[in-house]
């Protein structure tokens, strides 16, 4: 039996191919993720959800004529960067309710991501951003906001499988700095900061696979692929410039691996403790993923190839790093 990768940390900038590779790897058999890919049956884990509903928050704030608390406008980044944070905050609750098969039920939808945003906020270091709204406020955003916040719920209680035993958990995320910065970048920026806000029980079972292309292509892919119409779609929605320059224009992978001491590795240093990730790059700066948005069958046999043998390699490169670690 194939060893079988664990969590894994799907990490990129902004349309890399992260969602491409997810949805290409749901296409195989049980038995090509497992003897070809190392995965077993995959549990999905994504802050994008989160940053979308930021995002609809400050939009419906804004139209009440309320300051938008996350994002002052729809074309420019956070206004509080301690809100990466309070993302990796978010998926490690969703670890955790996977772990114990935890499916919340409550009354409201928008109240209970409300009270979640604060409470990661909170343990991210930035303050409760909307615990303090009048109460006529809140009750009109929770109204406002209740559809989308039941529709999230609903999918995350629904990729609660009954066992994580066999399976592999794939956490999403992207993660930069601005444009032209020099490295290390400061705390909340990049991967250093997220890496060490993920919780124990994440990193001490977790490998990356970085989906490696430049900030150039990043950008231009994320053009490519942008559906105004769709701005909730993993596949299709787009980040706005300003974020792309000032918050992915470049990215720490490589930094950190060259630091960390070991080939194929990334040192995280947190709350006392020193962990060793295995890393695996899937070169994607000639693009091999792209075709996976299409319908599977005008995907080309010689398109296929490309990404199944790119992604195999990489995968199987993390499985031999992990063993050597020991």
């Amino acid at each position: 039996m194939p060893e079988l990768i664990d969590v894994l940390l799907l990490l990129a900038l902004p349309a890399s191919g992260k969602s491409e590779v997810r949805r290409y790897l749901a296409h195989l058999t049980p038995g090509q993720c497992r003897d070809e890919m190392h995965l077993g049956p995959t549990v999905q884990l994504d802050d994008y959800p989160y940053v979308h509903l930021m995002r609809r928050v400050s939009q419906e704030l804004r139209k009440r004529g309320h300051d938008g608390v996350f994002f002052d406008s729809d074309e420019l980044p956070m206004k509080d960067g301690r809100d990466w944070g309070m993302l990796v905050e978010l998926l490690n609750e969703d670890f955790d309710d996977l772990v114990q098969r935890r499916r919340p039920a409550p009354s409201s939808a928008a109240g209970w991501l409300f009270d979640r945003m604060d409470a990661a906020r909170g343990r991210a270091g930035a303050p409760r951003a909307l615990a303090g709204l009048p109460a006529a406020l809140r009750r009109a955003l929770a109204q406002a906001l209740e559809p989308e916040c039941a529709d999230l719920l609903r999918d995350k209680n629904a990729g609660i499988p009954g066992s994580l035993e066999g399976k592999t958990v794939v956490i999403e995320a992207a993660r930069g700095g601005p444009d032209g910065a020099t490295f290390p970048l400061p705390d909340p920026l990049g991967y250093q900061y997220s890496l060490r806000t993920f919780s124990d029980a994440i990193l001490s079972r977790a490998s990356i696979l970085y989906v490696w292309v430049t900030p150039e292509e990043s950008r231009r892919k994320n053009h490519e692929r942008t559906d105004p119409d769709d701005p909730g779609s993993i596949l299709h929605h787009g980040v706005p410039i300003a974020v792309m320059l000032g918050d992915y224009g470049c990215d720490d992978m490589e930094w950190l691996i060259q630091r960390s001491g070991r080939p194929d590795m990334v040192k995280v240093e947190t709350r006392g403790r020193t962990f060793l990730l295995p890393v695996a790059r899937f070169d994607n700066r000639v693009d091999k993923t792209t075709f996976v948005r299409g319908e599977r069958a005008q995907w080309k046999p010689e398109e296929v190839r490309a990404l199944h043998g790119g992604l195999s390699e990489a995968l199987r490169r993390l499985v031999r790093v992990a063993a050597a670690r020991g």
